[in-house]
């Protein structure tokens, strides 16, 4: 896909969430004369509605307030601009810059990622297609099929790493999952691959199992390399809106979560769980599903994001 391709991909995945916050916040203008408290209550209920999170809405119409005081009253009709912009400032103060490869791996070999996430959110399609990526750019890629009590989870994979062109290590249903994601680190590095990624359950009987079961595999992987995993990536579905915000939370506290794939956005009005993640959790967004097919996983961009999510 090229950059053009996919601009236009990431406004079309998008448009909900535009019109739940651009769209509205345009027909907010519309019925204001000047930006006053109204309009910003306004404006306050907008963002709350498309899962921006509270402390992300407050700093961004206080410091809207502010500029408004600053530098006189103003139009409504820079109210979309002055959102925009506040967005944008918001990101550049939590997040450090993209990389300008993602794809791009450090020295480290085989480098271990693991994903994370409930049932349903799309994990095992985003790890295909997280596979693909590397593999498209050059990588041999290993994938470590964990998430062993899931009826047909093995066999989800491996359609899957079939299709992104990687290797597949797994054992029979029922089998220890931190027993599968040691065999697959020791084989990728027996036979010179660059990425493992690990599959894990995202269901067991409670809760407190399900973590419990994520920290066994990590402490089970560092036995082989004590810097694994590089990378602890949460699967998250866009439209569970504030319930993202929780599992974000839970995950990163039991198991360190370094970045996060956001999937369903272009189901959703709701797309604000970015900014709100991004701000009060400051875990990074690492990459945004944009659709069903194999290569429709984008590494997330802020700037772009911003500019797709007020696009015309």
């Amino acid at each position: 896909m090229g950059l053009l391709d996919g601009i236009q991909k990431l406004r079309e995945t998008l448009s909900r969430t535009r019109e739940g916050i651009a769209g509205k916040v345009a027909r907010l203008v519309g019925a204001r004369g000047t930006i006053d408290e109204e309009t910003l209550e306004g404006l306050e209920e907008i963002l709350l509605a498309a899962d921006v999170g509270m402390d992300t809405a407050t700093h961004a119409i206080d410091a809207i307030r502010k500029r408004v005081k600053d530098e006189g009253p103003a139009e409504a009709s820079g109210l979309l601009a002055l959102l925009k912009e506040e967005i944008l400032r918001q990101f550049a103060l939590r997040t450090a810059a993209e990389p300008p490869d993602p794809f791009a791996l450090p020295a480290a070999r085989p480098w271990v990622i693991m994903v994370v996430g409930i049932n349903g959110v799309g994990k095992t399609t985003s790890i295909g297609k997280l596979a693909h990526q590397y593999v498209r750019t050059g990588h041999r890629v290993m994938i470590a099929a964990a998430d062993t009590f899931r009826a047909a989870a093995n066999e989800q994979i491996g359609v899957w790493a079939e299709r992104a062109g990687a290797s597949l290590i797994q054992q029979k249903h029922g089998a220890d999952p931190a027993a599968v994601a040691f065999d697959a680190v020791h084989a990728a590095a027996s036979r010179g691959a660059d990425v493992v990624i690990i599959d894990t359950a995202g269901r067991l009987h409670t809760k407190v199992n399900l973590m419990e079961e994520l920290r066994k595999i990590r402490r089970v992987i560092q036995k082989h390399d004590p810097a694994a995993p590089h990378e602890v990536l949460l699967v998250l579905d866009a439209s569970t809106g504030q319930n993202g915000m929780q599992q974000a939370k839970q995950f990163s506290a039991s198991v360190g979560v370094t970045g996060l794939i956001l999937t369903k956005l272009d189901g959703t009005a709701k797309g604000g769980i970015v900014l709100a993640i991004s701000r009060e959790l400051n875990i990074p967004v690492k990459f945004i599903g944009t659709g069903e097919r194999i290569d429709d996983l984008q590494p997330f961009d802020r700037t772009a994001f911003v500019e797709a999510l007020f696009a015309p």
